[in-house]
């Protein structure tokens, strides 16, 4: 008897890559100033093959500006769902994200800490700040789920939500306090605090790309040990999955995967609650379809959120987060009030 097969085809793949690529080509076209889809082929299709590019195209645009821009929105915009889809996986909770969990708004106060004090590392660009955001993320996860856990041991809903949402005010208020002495910098990190990938760079790019398959292999090769978790813990562990182990390597992945999002993109809300939650509806619990359609949705999504953000007031530009907040807040309350009735 032949099996299902759990995983996408080659076609499905295809197709994913093909709608991101599409996505990704019109946020390069589409801004301030217009270039037309034929002129920015054109440009990539030389640059990449080092030919000389026909005088009158916005080459400097295209390639220095709007590519790493929208390259870096995308790979964002993957991490975060793909962390959302996983830790929604680990807690077999509907409403499990960074921005949920506080984790997003610890991950900023490290970065915060390390943009108003000048902490660096030489050698690597946005070292610091990617350092005490990975490490304020982790540190922000562990402490939200244990307090979580000390108060509910079943660890729902209400309990993960309310614990998020006091310590999401708790980081916020401790921001605050740090953009008291950041001087001069307060205005880069108010609109940072917001969510903006304005001036990001190829160097940015590559730091996600790294993190990004790193982690991301990492959550997706763990695929069959999220689906165990979904019918719970003690069945997990009676199917042969060392549950410990497995959480703190999602942990840590999703800690990293955050921590260099939000240094390089600041904090950028509810992707990782409303991409998963969408996808499931669509490909279904299986976590071995659900974190692969989560990480090209998620990419999609936020690239379309940035190029709302740039050309809704135009040549004004809105911080991205303030496009996913919208969006994101009215799913959540669909998505809370869904689970109530479920319970």
């Amino acid at each position: 008897m032949k099996h299902k097969k759990e995983g996408f085809g080659a076609p499905a793949y295809l197709f994913f890559i093909l709608v991101t690529g599409i996505t990704c080509v019109l946020c390069v076209c589409i801004g301030s100033v217009t270039i037309p889809i034929a002129d920015t082929l054109l440009v990539i299709w030389n640059t990449i093959w080092n030919l000389p590019i026909p005088e009158g195209i916005a080459h400097s645009i295209i390639v220095s500006v709007r590519i790493p821009r929208a390259i870096c929105v995308a790979l964002v915009g993957a991490s975060l769902a793909l962390c959302g889809a996983a830790m929604q996986g680990l807690l077999r909770n509907p409403l499990a994200d960074g921005s949920t969990l506080g984790v997003s708004s610890g991950a900023a106060l490290g970065a915060c800490i390390a943009i108003t004090f000048g902490i660096t590392i030489p050698w690597l660009p946005r070292g610091g700040a990617m350092f005490m955001a990975i490490l304020f993320a982790f540190i922000s996860l562990i402490l939200v789920l244990s307090l979580a856990y000390n108060i509910d041991f079943s660890l729902s809903t209400n309990t993960i939500i309310l614990i998020g949402v006091i310590f999401t005010m708790f980081m916020n208020s401790i921001i605050a306090l740090v953009i008291t002495f950041a001087g001069e910098k307060i205005r880069h990190i108010m609109f940072w605090t917001l969510g903006s990938l304005s001036g990001t760079n190829y160097t940015d790019a590559m730091l996600l790309t790294v993190s990004l398959v790193i982690c991301g292999a990492i959550l997706l090769s763990h695929a069959r040990e999220l689906n165990a978790f979904a019918i719970g813990e003690q069945n997990a562990r009676h199917v042969g999955v060392n549950v410990g182990r497995i959480k703190i390597i999602i942990m840590v992945c999703v800690s990293i995967l955050i921590g260099v999002s939000v240094s390089i993109g600041g904090t950028i809300a509810f992707v990782g609650l409303v991409i998963p939650h969408m996808t499931r509806m669509i490909v279904g619990p299986n976590h071995k379809r659900l974190l692969v359609t989560s990480l090209f949705f998620g990419a999609v999504f936020l690239m379309l959120a940035d190029l709302v953000s740039r050309i809704l007031l135009s040549p004004l530009e809105l911080p991205i987060g303030v496009v996913t907040s919208f969006v994101g807040s009215i799913v959540f309350v669909y998505i809370f009030t869904k689970a109530r009735r479920v319970q």
